[in-house]
């Protein structure tokens, strides 16, 4: 059993203005993915070139923040803006969802394709394998501010966690899966490691996009089984279908098709003669 260390939430303050370590994250996960954007737009298949490469995560920072808080406030904070309307702006207290930030990157990368004559799925292909490294520090910045716990557990690598209100339920020193850690570890660097790999070579149209969507919603749907609903919503169905779950279903559909799709045979075009 290990001890939740209750690390301050800021790293220092000046003034009003307070300096967080989920804030910080946020940085550390997009210049991350800007490193390795300048790397990979030097491959001879690249769609975007060394000079796109500073307004393309521009656009991706824009599509994660909006998307991220939007959807957070959409699909699970609706109950902390009736209590409190300034929470919308509150980001630095946490509440990001990547499913919204998800659908924020895609609107996004079409919008930047369709100025530089790439299409959606060109743009996500280039922009997949540089995620998973910005939603590891993500979820570490979770655990930095106690959020996202798990439900009780017996296992030795389990946290035990002080008096505290979790989610709308009671925390007492109990002994918690640190979910945050798992999806750091899964979402983040194994995702990581086989989409960059993965990519590391020409593929098909959308096989990089699809390979991500894939693999994200079975690790998300999987610790999803570990994970505390937040109180306002509970479980949706049959006592352990959340609403992550219900997000996530549709992209491993639609990661396993947009894969089908692009490793499809092709057919032989060629008039017979």
């Amino acid at each position: 059993m290990l001890t939740y260390p209750e690390i301050d939430p800021v790293i220092f303050s000046i003034g009003f203005l307070k300096i967080r370590w989920y804030g910080m994250m946020y940085v550390v996960g997009f210049l991350a993915g800007w490193w390795l954007a300048r790397h990979r737009c030097r491959r001879p298949w690249s769609t975007i070139s060394p000079q796109q490469v500073d307004d393309l995560v521009f656009y991706v920072m824009l599509g994660v923040i909006l998307g991220g808080r939007i959807g957070y406030l959409v699909f699970y904070g609706w109950q902390n803006v009736a209590e409190d309307p300034l929470y919308i702006i509150k980001i630095w207290e946490g509440g990001m969802s990547f499913h919204g930030g998800l659908a924020g990157v895609l609107i996004a990368m079409w919008l930047y394709g369709r100025r530089i004559g790439n299409t959606m799925w060109q743009m996500t292909d280039f922009v997949a394998p540089l995620i998973p490294l910005g939603l590891g520090f993500g979820r570490i910045g979770n655990f930095i501010n106690g959020e996202l716990w798990g439900k009780g557990t017996e296992v030795s690598w389990g946290f035990k966690v002080s008096d505290q209100v979790y989610r709308g339920f009671k925390v007492g020193d109990e002994v918690l899966h640190a979910t945050m850690l798992y999806e750091a570890l899964l979402e983040g660097l194994v995702l990581f490691v086989i989409v960059w790999w993965f990519s590391s070579k020409q593929r098909p149209y959308m096989a990089v996009s699809g390979l991500f969507l894939l693999l994200y919603g079975i690790f998300r749907f999987y610790i999803e089984f570990y994970r505390v609903p937040d109180a306002h919503l509970g479980y949706l169905f049959a006592d352990w279908v959340t609403m992550g779950q219900v997000l996530s279903a549709p992209m491993i559909i639609i990661g396993a098709t947009l894969l089908y799709l692009a490793y499809r045979p092709k057919k032989n075009t060629e008039a017979s003669t």
